[in-house]
């Protein structure tokens, strides 16, 4: 197979094709009134090519052998911009608007430049503009947004290939991801419920335009996050022509349109299908996932003053057991726990944005919902006395927000509320073994309860713009019970400020506390007597408090290099009775998290300092070198500090991206991550034939948590690009090779039972009292990690 894929890309090379000549449209506009700005001044950045937009504030550029550009634009009155990098094709229309901000200063007392880098003075530490060349080439991520941020300081992974979000020391379910100004619940496949973690993006990113990444300082309009937010802008669809796209991915194949709907309005979709479940069967792999998604928005510009987008995600993803896999050790023994698994959700919102004098109002309305089955029977034997397992669980958010953006004597001001109606159901049959004793945890749980929210910022640039300041606030509460219901008890003060200390140099200083509500999942647990557990314990919001601060060197226009200090002190935070752990630690594996009796006891603390440096050059090298070192650990029921789950100590990647010459493109990235803490097999409880029957795999020796740690982990990945590009058409072709020299770490020991002669499992004392015998197990030694080669196909028609 590898032969084969390097194979069929090295014979690409003899196609004959055209050179590129794209053609790049634009509009500018004043980011206020939404009028159109005449006679600015467009540049392809660090280029002499450029123009200037005409009275209807349009423009156009030629653009010769280049598909990512980045523009840079200047206007007397205006700050001074430079775009994010802005994909272009020969084949469809390329059309792009951009937003001026007024400023009070004249042209000469500018002494800021523009950086090639996001800047917000709400944000001024913490914040990692990706552009989409990044998404699009980056090595080992196949276009997956979850894997490209790893290339960031700060950011965390475990080594099974999963996309949980680990931010700063912090869980999976501290994060955040909001498009286009609505905040969708998930971003990945077969997801994590209480948490964001899955194997892989349900996003298209063929109309991501760019991401915002906060890990930390997050905007007040960005709420209810403790360790990041990605904050995603779509492009808009096309506005001249229909254009086509089809890809052919690393575990899906998609279709993709974007057209003009009407004069005024313009659209785009897409539609993704998973191949998964034939290729693991053909590796002979005990399950197998099948997903599908779609993705759409409609932008109106009803006038200039009035605009309106729609916009919706959605994915349908379905688990199987592959019964028929080889009766392998390994296969044995996720056949013996893993459940079938069916889940789908859906986001629809709509932005509407009216514009008057200098400010703007955004009204933003969605719904979310999320539907989560499993069911589990002991040895897959589909019989009522055999389940062990059985969730139905459904989550449903309509929100409203509304933001005013204004500007007054040269201050930004941004101020706005939220409210949101919130339905949970859950149907919960599950066995455990608890406390010596075998437990069969049912109930039936619904709840519906209102959130809201206030919030305001304010930036103000003083001393010619050489220091910006922003103070912030935001409240937030909900009705679910009165330890919620205070909008004063979650009162979240933040303040910013960044100054220039010489030219090329800047320090940079946030400090604010953060709140997040508890998951549905944990709110919404019950007892067997129908009881919400968790509220007769008095579960709160948890908060963290957070200081950054650093310094950022800018030795020319298209490179930094940052240094940054942070200190995260979490409160509150719900720890479980059941195991005593915190749930900071949890969330990094499949199912359900939260769904059990907590109390809000925890405390928490993460805290490192990150070193990067990064360089977009004109030339086509662009770099990210990145090292971060992190302690995270988190109180128990006791009150002890122990290393939580993503204690890793260090992180480092290096990502080189290069364009060369006749469309070719390459990529090279080098990941190291620390090893991760992880706890050692309760041996006794698990070999018990009535524990083992309850859940069919081990279970852990909470009183030594998190005390064994797994080796480093580190992998090289790497990923060639080549696109041709013919008359009506084009063609791009990727090979992309993850794990290049097949690097393996050993995993925790894993518990597999014998079986006689029969397939029957052997009980080592079957004479004895039925609530002491105990099963033969063999331990199993198994390795994370393989080479694993993808090429992909990408054609625009």
């Amino acid at each position: 197979m590898y032969r084969f894929y390097i194979s069929f890309f090295l014979l690409s090379i003899y196609f004959v094709v055209s050179g590129q000549s794209t053609s790049l449209k634009g509009l500018v506009k004043d980011v206020y009134s939404n009028e159109p700005l005449a006679f600015v001044n467009v540049v392809i950045y660090n280029s002499t090519t450029g123009t200037t937009t005409d009275m209807s504030g349009e423009f156009e550029l030629e653009i010769k052998d280049r598909e990512f550009v980045q523009l840079e634009l200047s206007f007397l009155g205006y700050k001074s911009f430079i775009t994010e990098e802005i994909m272009t094709s020969s084949i469809r229309s390329n059309f792009v608007e951009i937003y001026l901000e007024p400023t009070t200063k004249e042209l000469s007392e500018i002494t800021v430049k523009a950086s090639p880098f996001a800047q917000k003075t709400e944000s001024p530490v913490s914040l990692r503009r990706i552009g989409i060349d990044q998404i699009e080439k980056s090595a080992g991520a196949n276009r997956d947004i979850s894997k490209v941020i790893q290339s960031f300081p700060g950011v965390g992974s475990t080594v099974s290939f999963r996309n949980d979000i680990i931010v700063r020391g912090g869980g999976p379910s501290e994060n955040k991801f909001y498009i286009d100004g609505i905040e969708i619940p998930t971003i990945n496949h077969f997801s994590t419920q209480g948490a964001s973690g899955g194997p892989v993006g349900m996003l298209n990113v063929d109309f991501i335009r760019e991401v915002d990444f906060y890990s930390g300082a997050f905007p007040v309009a960005r709420g209810n996050a403790l360790s990041s937010v990605l904050d995603f802008k779509q492009k808009d669809g096309s506005k001249e022509q229909a254009d086509y796209k089809a890809v052919l991915g690393a575990s899906e194949m998609g279709f993709s349109v974007s057209a003009p709907l009407s004069r005024k309005t313009t659209g785009f979709a897409s539609i993704r299908r998973s191949y998964l479940q034939f290729l693991f069967k053909a590796l002979d792999l005990p399950f197998l996932p099948t997903f599908t998604d779609f993705q759409f928005k409609t932008k109106t510009r009803i006038n200039t003053k009035n605009e309106i987008s729609f916009l919706g995600f959605g994915a349908i993803d379905d688990f199987e057991l592959n019964e028929n896999a080889s009766d392998t050790p390994d296969n044995q023994y996720i056949l013996s726990y893993i459940p079938v698994n069916k889940q789908w959700n859906y986001t629809i919102g709509a932005n509407y944005k009216h514009f008057y004098g200098k400010s703007y109002l955004s009204v933003i309305t969605s719904r979310s919902h999320l539907n989560n089955e499993a069911i589990k029977y002991r040895d897959n034997i589909k019989d009522a006395q055999n389940l062990i397992y059985d969730y139905q669980s459904q989550e449903i958010e309509n929100k409203f927000r509304t933001e005013l953006h204004s500007k007054f004597l040269n201050i930004n001001f941004n101020t706005g509320l939220s409210f949101d109606d919130v339905h949970y159901k859950n149907n919960t049959y599950r066995q455990d073994y608890q406390n010596a004793s075998l437990l069969q945890i049912s109930y039936n749980s619904e709840l519906r309860f209102l959130k809201y929210g206030v919030f305001a910022s304010a930036a103000i640039p003083v001393l010619n713009d050489r220091v910006n300041l922003s103070m912030s606030f935001r409240m937030d509460a909900n009705s679910y019970s009165n330890n919620m219901s205070n909008l004063l008890k979650q009162f979240s003060p933040r303040f910013s400020a960044s100054v220039q200390l010489d030219t090329p140099i800047f320090f940079n200083f946030n400090l604010g506390r953060y709140y997040q509500p508890p998951s549905l999942t944990t709110l919404g647990f019950r007892d067997n007597n129908e009881s919400l557990t968790n509220k007769s314990n008095g579960i709160k919001y948890i908060y963290a408090d957070h200081l950054v601060a650093g310094f950022e060197y800018r030795p020319n226009s298209y490179s930094k290099i940052t240094l940054e200090g942070f200190f995260k002190k979490y409160n509150d935070y719900p720890v479980s009775v059941t195991d005593s752990v915190s749930l900071a630690s949890k969330g990094g594996d499949f199912g359900v998290v939260g769904d059990e009796e907590v109390i809000s006891i925890g405390k928490g603390k993460a805290y490192g300092f990150e070193l990067m440096a990064r360089q977009r050059s004109p030339k086509g090298l662009h770099f990210i070198a990145a090292y971060t070192f992190v302690r995270s650990k988190f109180t128990n029921i006791q009150g002890q500090y122990v290393p939580s789950s993503w204690d890793s100590k260090h992180l480092f990647t290096t990502t080189i991206n290069k364009t060369l010459k006749k469309n070719w493109d390459i990529g090279v990235k080098w990941r190291f991550v620390g090893g991760l803490p992880y706890t050692q097999v309760d041996e006794n409880t698990t070999k018990l034939k009535k524990a083992w029957d309850a859940t069919g795999r081990e279970y852990l020796d909470y009183s030594a948590y998190n005390q064994k740690r797994l080796a480093d982990f580190h992998q090289l990945d790497i990923r060639v690009d080549k696109k041709y590009v013919f008359k009506n058409w084009s063609l791009g072709i990727y090979l992309d090779i993850q794990n290049l020299y097949n690097y393996k770490t050993k995993e925790p020991v894993k518990y597999v039972q014998q079986l006689d002669a029969s397939g029957l499992p052997i009980i080592e004392n079957p004479d004895a009292d039925p609530n002491e015998q105990r099963y033969i197990f063999d331990k199993i030694i198994t390795e994370n990690g393989t080479v694993l080669p993808t090429l992909g196909i990408i054609v625009e028609f």
